[in-house]
C-alpha cells in the first residue's frame, strides 16, 4: 500500500466523479450544487482513502482561505465566549474557520494582531474591540476588507454591525430603580472611547429624565475600561460621604461585580443599603449573593447575526450596509428591591426627596421594542 496522500483525483476515481465535482461536495459551501447520492458517495470515499484536503491549493484556486479574524477586546469576559461560539457555529456550517485574537485593549497589540491576520489572508474580519477613532477602521475601509463589528458601532464607516439597544436597556433600568423608589441613582459609566459606553450613558440620562429625576453630574464616574477592578474604583468614588445614594446603574457586569467589593470595603448591605444594577447578564451572574440585576440580550444571536452578516458581504462585496440592534431585556433579581422606609424617612408619604426631582414630562416609563436593521 503507498504511503503518498489520497488526492482529490483519487477520492473522484474511487466515487466515479468529475474531480470538479468531487470538490463541489467537499466543499460545505457548493455541496447543494450535487445531488445527495454523489455528495454521500464522494464522503464517503473520501473517508476511505484518508483524504485531507490542502487548504493552501484551495485558497491558490479559489483566492480564499476560508479564514475569519475575529478580534475581542478581553477573553476574560465571560460575555465573549457564548458570543463567540454563536459566530463559529453559523460560520462552520459554510466552511469558514475562526482565527480569535485577544487585545486586551491594546493599541498596539491589536495592531499586531490585526496586521498578522491580514498577512494569513483571512477572508474577513469580525470586531469587538472597535473605538470610536479607532485607526484600523480607516485602513480596513480604504483596503475594502469584508469587516462586521459585534457589540459595536462605528459611526461614520461603512461597516455592517450588531448589537444590542444599549439605550432602551439602561433606560429601562432606571426606570425599574425609579419604579422601586429609588430617586438618588448613580451610573457608572463605560469608557467614552467605546459606543457601548457612550449610548449607556445616554440611555441612563435619558430614563432619569424620563422619570422625571435630576442626573446630577457628580453622580456620573467614568471607569476607564469593563474590568472588576475599575469597577471598584468607580464604586468608591461614587459611595464618597456625603453622596446619599440609594442606587447604582453599571454600564456592564463586570463593573457592577466590582461595586459588590466596594460595598464590602465600605460596609454597606446590597441591596438594603445600596441597589445595584448591571448590563449583559453574563454566565454565572445570578450565582453572586444577592444575584445580580441585570439587562440581557441574546449573546448566542449576537454571534450567529454577525456570521450572518459577514457573509452577505463576503460573497456579495456590494451589498448594503446593515445595522442591527438587538432587543434587551431587564432581569430582576436580589440586588434591587424596593427602598427601605427608613431611606425616605422624614419626607411625606414617602416620596422621593424633592431636591432629586425634575419637572415631569410626557416620555412614557415603558419604551418600545428595540430597533431593527436600517
Amino acid at each position: 500500500m503507498s504511503d503518498r496522500p489520497a488526492t482529490l483525483r483519487d477520492v473522484a476515481a474511487a466515487a466515479r466523479v468529475h474531480p470538479a465535482t468531487a470538490s463541489r461536495a467537499l466543499n460545505p459551501g457548493t455541496r447543494l450544487l450535487v445531488s445527495e447520492e454523489t455528495a454521500r458517495r464522494v464522503t464517503e470515499a473520501a473517508e476511505r482513502l484518508g483524504y485531507r484536503p490542502n487548504p493552501v491549493a484551495r485558497s491558490l484556486r479559489t483566492r480564499r482561505s476560508h479564514t475569519i479574524g475575529v478580534l475581542i477586546p478581553d477573553l476574560n469576559n465571560p460575555l465573549f465566549p457564548p458570543i463567540v461560539r454563536g459566530l463559529e457555529d453559523r460560520l462552520a456550517k459554510h466552511g469558514y474557520v475562526v482565527l480569535i485574537g485577544n487585545t486586551d485593549g491594546d493599541l498596539a497589540r491589536e495592531r499586531m494582531v490585526f496586521d498578522q491576520m491580514r498577512a494569513r489572508h483571512v477572508d474577513g474580519f469580525v470586531l469587538a474591540t472597535a473605538t470610536l477613532h479607532n485607526p484600523l477602521l480607516a485602513e480596513a475601509a480604504e483596503a475594502d476588507l469584508p469587516v462586521v463589528l459585534m457589540n459595536r458601532t462605528a459611526q461614520g464607516y461603512q461597516f455592517s454591525s450588531v448589537s444590542v439597544d444599549n439605550e432602551q436597556g439602561e433606560w429601562a433600568a432606571v426606570a425599574h430603580l425609579a419604579s422601586l423608589g429609588h430617586s438618588r441613582i448613580g451610573h457608572i459609566a463605560g469608557p467614552q472611547e467605546i459606543s457601548t459606553g457612550v449610548s449607556r450613558l445616554r440611555g441612563f440620562l435619558d430614563g432619569m429624565r424620563a422619570a422625571g429625576l435630576a442626573a446630577d453630574e457628580s453622580r456620573i464616574v467614568y471607569a476607564t475600561g469593563y474590568s472588576i477592578e475599575e469597577g471598584r474604583r468607580c464604586g468608591h468614588e461614587l459611595l464618597a460621604p456625603g453622596s446619599g445614594l440609594t442606587a447604582i446603574v453599571a454600564a456592564n457586569d463586570m463593573l457592577a461585580v466590582g461595586c459588590y467589593g466596594a460595598f464590602d470595603d465600605l460596609g454597606l448591605r446590597c441591596p438594603e443599603d445600596i441597589a445595584v444594577i448591571g448590563f449583559n447578564d453574563m454566565p454565572f451572574i445570578d450565582r453572586l449573593r444577592p444575584p445580580l440585576s441585570t439587562v440581557r440580550f441574546p449573546h448566542y444571536k449576537l454571534g450567529t447575526e454577525a456570521a450572518k452578516l459577514l457573509l452577505e458581504r463576503i460573497e456579495d462585496p456590494d451589498s448594503p450596509v446593515k445595522i442591527l440592534y438587538l432587543a434587551p431585556e431587564l432581569v430582576v433579581r436580589g440586588s434591587a428591591v424596593p427602598l427601605a422606609p427608613a431611606a425616605v424617612a422624614g419626607l411625606p408619604g414617602g416620596a422621593a426627596d424633592p431636591d432629586d426631582m425634575i419637572a415631569p414630562n410626557t416620555v412614557p416609563l415603558r419604551r418600545g421594542a428595540g430597533r431593527r436593521k436600517r
